[in-house]
């Protein structure tokens, strides 16, 4: 199976479980890999047969800035979720990140995978 990937995907969301942070947006990173059959799209050059990654990304822009989250944990299974349930994707892996969010670390997170690699 081939493997559509979004790399650094850049949202600035509501999110953080203290008072201060939701009163502020902070910048939440994706990286996605989803399982996608693209022999068709190749043969016939034609981007119906695509998974669309600039739709992907939107979906997730529009998304993850709607409503407040509390926690990464929440954002990332109900994105998946939703990318599974929106555009048909068998497998998916969701690595989302918190950039600074621990003084001492660069970057922190979640990573889920759903469904099954083929």
């Amino acid at each position: 199976m081939d493997r559509i990937f979004i790399e650094e995907l850049v949202v600035f969301a509501q999110i953080g479980v203290y008072d201060w942070e939701q009163q502020i947006k902070q910048k939440l990173v994706f990286d996605l890999e989803m399982a996608w059959d693209c022999q068709k799209a190749a043969e016939t050059d034609d981007v119906q047969y695509c998974l669309n990654y600039a739709e992907v990304s939107q979906f997730i822009l529009d998304y993850v800035q709607a409503k407040p989250f509390l926690l990464i944990e929440r954002v990332a299974y109900e994105v998946a979720d939703r990318l599974q349930q929106r555009f048909g994707i068998s497998w998916l892996r969701l690595k989302l990140s918190k950039p600074k969010a621990v003084a001492q670390a660069n970057n922190v997170g979640i990573i889920v995978e759903r469904g099954e690699l083929k």
